[in-house]
C-alpha cells in the first residue's frame, strides 16, 4: 500500500500563442493561477507519494473546481487495484465530501484546512508557510511535494509544458503521452536492474 497525493500544475497548461493572437481554444477556459488569471487547462493527477510516479489523471478546463475531480481520481486508482493508506492534498481540496470519499476507500485524509478554519487540532499552514499540526500528520503531509517533483520532471524532460495542440481531447493525449513516457522510464529502469533510476528521465534521453 502507498500514500497517494493529487494536484494540478501551479499554472496549468496555458494557450500562450492563442492569447497573443486574440484567439482562444474553444475548450479552454479562464481560471485563477498563482500569478493571476490564465487561459487553458489543469491536469488533475493522483500519484504515489513514495515512488513519485503517476497513478491516474484527468484534464479539465481551468475554471472547473478541483474538488469535482478528487473522488473520480481516487476511485480510478482503487479500481486499478492500488492500495493506499492515506491521501494527501492542499487546502483547496478541503471539504466534508472529499474527506468522506477518502475514508470510504479506506484511506486517512491528510488535507490542509484553510488558515481561518475553526476546526481544532487540524492540519494547517501557518503564516510562515510551514505546516502545523500533529507531528505524524505533518510528516505525512510533507510527502505531498512528490506531486510537485513529478510535474517538474514532466515539464522539464517530457514536454508537459510545451502545449502546441487545441481542444480537450488533443490536450489529454498530449498529457497522456508525457505521463506514459515517465512510466516507461520507470519500467526500463526496473528491467535493467537499476531501480534507483526510476525517476531519472535524463539518464534515458539520448
Amino acid at each position: 500500500m502507498a500514500h497517494a497525493t493529487g494536484q494540478h500544475p501551479p499554472e496549468g497548461l496555458q494557450r500562450k500563442s492563442d492569447n497573443r493572437t486574440g484567439r482562444s481554444d474553444p475548450d479552454a477556459r479562464v481560471g485563477r493561477g498563482r500569478r493571476g488569471f490564465i487561459l487553458g487547462y489543469r491536469v488533475h493527477t493522483a500519484c504515489c507519494a513514495d515512488s513519485e510516479l503517476p497513478l491516474a489523471f484527468t484534464v479539465a478546463p481551468c475554471n472547473e473546481n478541483d474538488k469535482f475531480h478528487f473522488e473520480p481520481l481516487l476511485e480510478r486508482v482503487h479500481r486499478l487495484g492500488v492500495g493506499f493508506r492515506s491521501v494527501l492534498a492542499d487546502a483547496q481540496y478541503n471539504s466534508v465530501n472529499v474527506r468522506d470519499a477518502a475514508e470510504w476507500l479506506g484511506a486517512e485524509p491528510v488535507i490542509l484546512v484553510r488558515r481561518d478554519s475553526r476546526v481544532k487540532a487540524a492540519l494547517r499552514v501557518g503564516f510562515d508557510f510551514v505546516a502545523e499540526g500533529a507531528k505524524r500528520i505533518v510528516r505525512l503531509f510533507r510527502k505531498r511535494w512528490s506531486i510537485e517533483r513529478l510535474f517538474g520532471r514532466a515539464k522539464e524532460w517530457l514536454m508537459l509544458d510545451g502545449l502546441r495542440v487545441r481542444g480537450l481531447a488533443q490536450v489529454s493525449i498530449h498529457v497522456a503521452l508525457s505521463l506514459i513516457s515517465m512510466l516507461a522510464v520507470a519500467c526500463a529502469a526496473v528491467r535493467l536492474g537499476r531501480p534507483g533510476l526510476v525517476r531519472c528521465i535524463k539518464d534515458f534521453v539520448g
